[in-house]
């Protein structure tokens, strides 16, 4: 299969970040948002549509689903159904958890289309140099349609990206304990309003980059992180009980010293 017609749904910072590519490699694209970026659009050569019931009746091989975590069962919930294309077959998301939008999608799609769960773990930021050696992550839920599967899991081969193949559950299990995470200490320390000082050590400037880092994306993103991913709850939990620990350590040793001191006085 050759190019393909890719309809976005959300055409935030990052439906734009992947139209770019998708663009550059010659696939054909239209675009939906609650904003309006008909201009953007123009300029990126992309067709525009005021409403999501136009873009479905337009011919697409793929839907791409680039909204946020938190809107995304509203957006999935308004899709009018009816009005697909036959030939739309394979729907697309790329949220950062992805049981949410795994379980969803099968509810809500008839069993004719096909099903693709993703997560480009790099963004905006990370990818703007390219997205070699990049991981993407992904889930064949539901794939009839062997050859347009494949052509838009190409896309990101074509790019160099670490193509991973992996669970739903897996996925958010691994994200819990380790984008969730990131985010939380990133806020935390945010919450302390750590800032440079003239003695930084490496290890310090790397904390200080992190928060940056974290809170340049929105409070939305965290609290989705948490609320869509089932084993986020015990990851923060955890958090909490080994801070604990590390501080039980330290009184510990404190106490200690102090009975010591009392000795040899």
């Amino acid at each position: 299969m050759g190019n393909l017609k890719i309809g976005i749904v959300g055409f935030g910072s990052f439906g734009q970040f992947l139209a770019k590519t998708m663009i550059k490699q010659g696939h054909t694209l239209r675009a939906t948002s609650r904003s309006d970026y008909s201009q953007l659009s123009l300029q990126l050569g992309i067709q525009f549509f005021r409403d999501v019931s136009s873009l479905l009746e337009a011919d697409n091989d793929v839907i791409l689903i680039c909204t946020s975590i938190l809107s995304f069962s509203q957006v999935m919930e308004s899709m009018p159904v009816t009005r697909f294309n036959k030939s739309t077959t394979l729907f697309v998301d790329v949220l950062s958890v992805k049981e949410h939008p795994r379980h969803l999608l099968l509810t809500l799609l008839p069993e004719e289309l096909d099903i693709l769960c993703t997560h480009p773990m790099f963004g905006p930021d990370s990818g703007k140099d390219g997205w070699k050696n990049l991981t993407f992550m992904f889930d064949k839920v539901r794939i009839r349609d062997v050859a347009i599967c494949s052509t838009f899991l190409h896309i990101f081969e074509t790019e160099g990206c670490k193509m991973l193949h992996m669970s739903c559950e897996e996925h958010d299990r691994l994200a819990a304990k380790s984008q969730f995470i990131t985010h939380t200490i990133g806020r935390t320390l945010a919450e302390m309003d750590v800032k440079s000082t003239p003695i930084d050590t490496k290890g310090f400037q790397t904390l200080v980059q992190l928060k940056e880092t974290t809170v340049r994306d929105s409070f939305d993103l965290y609290s989705g992180l948490f609320l869509h991913n089932r084993f986020a709850k015990q990851e923060l939990v955890n958090l909490e009980h080994a801070l604990h620990k590390v501080k039980e350590m330290l009184v510990q040793r404190m106490n200690e010293e102090q009975g010591i001191e009392k000795a040899e006085s």
